[in-house]
């Protein structure tokens, strides 16, 4: 079973060459990868991917950039095989991803998304656990081994706290929405699409085995995003329309989860004192609002 494995590709060349000979040493050789570069300035991209040999890398250049929704979106395009996975191209599979995610969907044939054992890294490939990170242990679902997750549970399980890390998330293919990513979001698109797949039915499971290392930049375009503060604007419209949604549905819990998104206030919290610090005023405004904004 080809697992296709999609690499949007926007930024350091290193790490991307990193990413892709982490996908080249898989023990599964299984795979099939298409790297999606939404045009990123540098020749010497092209020229490195002209010289790999391997059959199953393939490279694509968009023709113009698309953003980051955009370019994921294009990425579910490529999509050719039952199963496949949206990988960061900064991050890192060990050589059991693959392994590992199949052993836990034969375990759960009718699994919707699969999430494997994490390792988080800093820039600089070293194990790191920055708050945000600690934060996500705590809201993820207790138990160890493999174990399936669904229904309005799961829903708010992640409204709650999002503790899932979606570069390393394998999903199937059948189970994503028409269109796949919803259009205008750039913070929270990977958030809303795993909830579109688990309102429609689908269930996640998810192992304990680490298979993947996902890079936390301290200087991240997210990290700039929230600390001015903007993406909590993208986060508050979100979390308002899901509670909307999730109302509508008569998932009542989950609906007052999302109303509140306390976990995403309590992100703007711990930023706060450093944005005062780094005189980002437009900042500690955006930060200030969403704390106490309800609408």
């Amino acid at each position: 079973m080809t697992v296709d494995i999609l690499l949007p590709y926007y930024g350091d060349v290193a790490l991307m060459k990193t990413a892709v000979e982490s996908v080249l040493g898989q023990d599964d050789p299984d795979w099939l990868l298409t790297v999606v570069d939404d045009g990123y300035p540098d020749p010497a991209v092209r020229e490195w991917f002209a010289a790999v040999e391997d059959p199953r890398v393939r490279y694509h250049r968009n023709e113009r950039n698309l953003g980051a929704n955009g370019n994921y979106r294009r990425c579910l395009e490529f999509v050719g095989h039952p199963h496949f996975v949206v990988m960061g191209a900064d991050d890192v599979m060990l050589p059991n991803y693959l392994d590992s995610v199949r052993r836990a969907l034969a375990a759960h044939p009718d699994a919707a998304i699969v999430q494997p054992g994490v390792e988080v890294i800093d820039e600089h490939g070293v194990p790191s656990r920055p708050l945000v990170d600690r934060a996500k242990r705590w809201y993820a679902p207790r138990g160890t081994g493999l174990r399936e997750l669904q229904g309005e549970q799961l829903a708010v399980s992640l409204l709650r706290g999002d503790w899932l890390y979606f570069p390393s998330l394998c999903w199937r293919a059948d189970a994503l929405p028409p269109g796949g990513f919803r259009p205008g979001l750039d913070v929270v698109q990977d958030l809303a699409l795993v909830l579109d797949v688990v309102t429609a039915g689908g269930s996640l499971v998810v192992d304990d085995t680490v298979c993947f290392r996902y890079r936390r930049h301290c200087a991240s375009d997210s990290s700039w995003r929230a600390l001015e503060g903007t993406r909590f604007d993208e986060e508050r419209r979100f979390f308002l329309q899901t509670a909307a949604e999730m109302r509508e549905r008569g998932w009542n819990r989950a609906a007052g989860v999302a109303r509140l998104h306390l976990s995403s206030r309590l992100n703007a919290a711990t930023l706060l004192p450093k944005a005062v610090r780094h005189k980002q005023h437009s900042g500690v405004r955006n930060l200030s609002r969403h704390l106490v904004a309800v609408r």
